[in-house]
């Protein structure tokens, strides 16, 4: 059997390695063995031998069997209103992007900020801060929209992996990656895990950290982490192009090729800005997030911007709500069973001599500097957040500082590797940038990160009142 066969059942080999040991002192054995059955399948997500909803499903599976949850309670995560918001989310991007809004949108921001090379990097900014909202997938707005239109871009210019990769491809991939954690950061939807934090601050703190007030609290460090990252990257990777009009004349014609807004992009886009105003206008109407999302599709499919039966084949969407429903119960499970609150002990005892301020910035740090063990955004997510609130809610801190850390550096620790997540994997994939180059990089960026939204960040949270 090949060696890739073999690593699939690396998970199963783990969970027998572990299950008959005695659990640590303290710890129950169901917690002990639940846990088990969390890093298995955490396990089985970062080796990618098998897709993750197999990896997910497969874990549940055996804690039934075993007894360490009833079916209902192992499917008890597919009726969380935050996996329907996330599978919502991506049947309303794969509207957006088959009507064609996503790419006139994405062209447009090029040809009209587009000007000089440094113009084409904030144009591929702009792009991504329009999209976020509304496109939950990073990926499909990244990887799926972006990536394919940066390289093209680049091509154009006489730039490509194997010919001149500096002058103008190196550049443009790099900004286009990293500013799509950036939005992924801005917004509740802008990644498919981040209703997880969300969900894991109402669980441990009772406090609701929805889609306003995570924009709220990114827009400044968020608007000035864009505005100053073509400058960054720039400065890291300097393009050695001089003109970038060939672009501009192939940009201007495949506008010319869209010809007028069609009746689905009109209609979609509509649907978008209506969808945004519900959100950011909740404390006058009370409809929540998933509510707001169901409403907006509910209307692609009244006026039949995309028909029922396409919708049913966006497959990501259906696989997100196995994985993530699945996910979502593990996690829960973790908590219910006492592990959580096992390990945050743990953690909370070897910080108890340090400042409450000092605890915050450390716990902070090690959250984003472990994303080098991980090669998921969502797995991080699911591994680490719930554990970070439940520590700082033991200390009795004020919550708000460390909730806003892990919700925004749970997408911006992405910058630290090329296997971060799905789009960091495609820009990387499209050649231009050593792998040597990347990580180099993406640590300046990270400590760019950190400056930002650490400092920029708590000033702002602290004009807010929040803290």
């Amino acid at each position: 059997m090949r060696q890739y066969d073999l690593k699939k059942f690396y998970p199963l080999i783990l969970i027998f390695v572990f299950w008959f040991l005695k659990p640590p002192e303290e710890l129950d054995i169901n917690g002990y063995r639940v846990f088990i059955v969390f890093v298995s399948v955490i396990f089985s997500i970062l080796l990618q031998s098998i897709p993750t909803a197999v990896s997910v499903l497969t874990g549940l599976t055996f804690s039934v069997l075993t007894g360490l949850m009833p079916l209902k309670s192992a499917l008890k995560g597919y009726s969380d209103s935050t996996t329907w918001l996330v599978v919502i989310a991506f049947l309303i991007a794969g509207a957006i992007i088959n009507s064609g809004l996503g790419n006139r949108i994405s062209l447009l921001s090029i040809y009209y900020l587009g000007r000089s090379i440094t113009g084409l990097g904030y144009a591929i900014c702009c792009a991504e801060l329009i999209l976020g909202p509304v496109v939950p997938s990073n990926t499909a707005r990244g990887g799926g929209i972006l990536a394919p239109i940066v390289d093209s871009i680049s091509r154009t210019l006489g730039s490509s992996p194997n010919s001149n990769p500096r002058k103008a491809g190196q550049y443009l991939n790099l900004v286009g990656a990293h500013a799509n954690l950036i939005t992924a950061a801005m917004f509740l939807t802008g990644m498919a895990a981040n209703p997880l934090v969300s969900r894991a601050a109402l669980e441990v703190f009772e406090i609701e950290f929805g889609w306003l007030k995570w924009a709220l609290g990114a827009i400044v460090p968020g608007l000035i982490g864009l505005a100053g990252l073509p400058l960054l990257m720039k400065y890291l990777s300097p393009p050695s192009i001089e003109s970038i009009e060939p672009v501009r004349i192939r940009i201007n014609k495949e506008l010319q090729t869209l010809g007028s807004w069609t009746r689905a992009e009109i209609i979609t886009g509509i649907i978008m800005v209506l969808m945004v105003f519900l959100w950011l206008s909740k404390s006058f109407h009370g409809f929540g997030t998933t509510i707001v999302a169901l409403s907006g599709l509910m209307l692609i499919l009244f006026f039949k911007v995309v028909s029922w039966d396409n919708m049913v084949k966006n497959h990501k969407a259906w696989d997100t709500l196995i994985w993530l429903g699945g996910l979502l119960t593990i996690a829960t499970s973790l908590k219910e069973a006492g592990f959580i609150f096992w390990f945050s002990g743990i953690l909370e005892n070897s910080l108890l001599d340090f400042s409450p301020i000092l605890i915050t910035l450390s716990l902070a740090l090690i959250y984003f500097y472990s994303m080098y063990l991980f090669s998921m955004l969502t797995a991080h997510i699911v591994a680490l957040s719930g554990a970070m609130f439940l520590i700082v809610h033991n200390l009795g801190f004020e919550p708000i500082i460390i909730i806003c850390l892990i919700a925004y550096f749970s997408n911006l620790s992405g910058c630290l590797t090329n296997y971060s997540t799905g789009p960091m994997i495609i820009y990387f994939g499209n050649g231009y940038v050593m792998p040597s180059a990347w990580f180099k990089i993406g640590f300046i960026v990270s400590i760019y990160h950190i400056v930002v939204w650490l400092g920029i960040g708590s000033i702002w949270w602290k004009f807010l009142g929040w803290w």
